[in-house]
């Protein structure tokens, strides 16, 4: 198994992508700590399924965009499962709404969990991995980091700033062992996207190449891999996971 005596922390891992991942780095030996916010129920039942799949889990409460609850998060890991080697920022929120309605606190919140959280989470972090010369980070972000939809302007502007700190920071970091990537999945229905993907998800998947919505297992196998050894070359990447959609002009293929 690739992350066998490896320790991994996923914020926001309890549900959707976050859960998916915890699962695949389990998979692959690692001891995950699972992260949650409000979640408890979800993330013991998570840490359940991990111990009896024969790895080792604990679930930590804990609100990202909380620079002293990041730190106890970091502390925590290190004292139960006995280090930290993969930091998975992957909590996030959504508040969509159009520029015109939005209030400040629309704009604010998401930003102060989704890029907040990538940063408190990060440098929480940081003092174990410098320590020990290695340290692997994986920010999940989105496609709408790159590009812009309606009702997404705070939304995309946290995406967006993560792509940018995962660049800076893979740079700044690379001397002491650190490598750090980010993953931009496309439109992969969890509880977040329920609503969108439920009102216009015909109508999505005719935009995207490969006519399908990704898995939440897809993200999670691509966070496994840069996690692991076949990726040790690869640092300050911001890699999509869209079925393509990236890729083309417009909105696809006309009818």
């Amino acid at each position: 198994m690739k992350l066998q005596d490896k320790v991994a922390l996923v914020t926001g891992g309890a549900k959707g992508i976050g859960r998916a991942i915890c699962v695949a780095l389990a998979s692959e030996g690692a001891s995950v700590a699972v992260n949650y916010r409000s979640s408890k129920a979800e993330a013991l039942d998570l840490v359940h399924e991990i111990e009896a799949a024969g790895s080792k889990g604990i679930a930590i409460a804990g609100d990202v965009s909380n620079a002293a609850e990041a730190v106890s998060m970091v502390e925590q890991t290190v004292a139960e499962l006995g280090g930290l080697h993969v930091l998975v920022n992957n909590a996030g929120i959504v508040k969509d709404t159009l520029i015109f309605n939005m209030q400040p606190d629309d704009w604010q919140s998401v930003m102060n969990v989704n890029f907040g959280g990538v940063f408190n989470g990060t440098k929480a972090a940081l003092s174990q991995f410098m320590a020990q010369r290695e340290g692997t980070i994986i920010n999940i972000s989105s496609v709408m980091g790159e590009r812009g939809w309606i009702g997404q302007a705070n939304y995309s502007a946290s995406k967006g700033a993560i792509n940018a700190f995962t660049r800076s920071a893979a740079v700044e970091l690379a001397r002491f062992g650190i490598r750090v990537n980010a993953v931009l999945p496309g439109f992969a229905p969890t509880d977040m996207v329920a609503e969108l993907v439920d009102k216009g998800g015909r109508g999505i998947k005719k935009q995207i190449p490969l006519r399908d919505f990704a898995r939440v297992e897809d993200v999670a196998s691509l966070v496994v891999f840069l996690a692991g050894p076949d990726s040790t070359y690869m640092t300050g990447t911001c890699l999509p996971v869209d079925g393509g959609a990236s890729a083309q002009l417009g909105l696809g293929r006309p009818e």
